[in-house]
């Protein structure tokens, strides 16, 4: 796999978030199933990747980038196994930036700084209504939509990914 030999190769990259890849919390996100065939694991690999690089380039702290890419879905459960019953602006896609800001600081203490935790928080901007402080974090914002673009290859899955269910002929 591309990614996994890009960890080999970045020993930099993997010493930033080592901790974090290495830790079966995190880990568990390989079963969470996120937009595809994709689990939230790899497709927040594949963020945190590519805004330390973009990061890295353009002087930026690229090390609140790999941290924050890799933390901005580290969401309680899996989201699409559910049927979601909460108000609209209540759903995955208002909600999870919270619950992995949440998560992230109870499970990597030492990791959060100010910039981390703005990343985190606001990489759903424009559906979290305040846009990133930092300018990592709209690295990660505009990496995390770039990333997640593989959604249209499949348009009836559209409304699944936005928290809109198909109700039943028989409901």
């Amino acid at each position: 796999m591309k990614i996994d030999r890009y960890l080999k190769k970045d020993t930099e990259y993997y010493s930033i978030v080592k901790d974090i890849l290495e830790n079966p919390e995190f880990l568990r996100r390989k079963e969470f199933r996120h937009h595809g065939n994709r689990t939230v694991y790899d497709h927040s690999l594949a963020v945190s990747i590519l805004s330390y690089r973009i990061a890295k380039r353009f002087h930026l702290d690229y090390k609140s980038a790999a941290i924050g890419g890799l933390l901005h879905d580290f969401y309680y459960k899996p989201w699409q196994e559910v049927k979601d019953s909460r108000p609209f602006f209540k759903k995955h896609g208002f909600a999870h930036a919270g619950e992995a800001l949440k998560n992230s600081k109870v499970y990597f203490p030492n990791l959060m700084n100010k910039r981390v935790e703005d990343i985190i928080k606001k990489h759903m901007f424009p559906l979290n209504i305040k846009p990133p402080m930092c300018r990592e974090g709209w690295v990660i914002t505009c990496v995390d939509k770039y990333v997640s673009m593989e959604i249209f290859k499949n348009v009836k899955n559209l409304p699944r990914y936005i928290g809109i269910y198909k109700r039943n002929k028989s409901n």
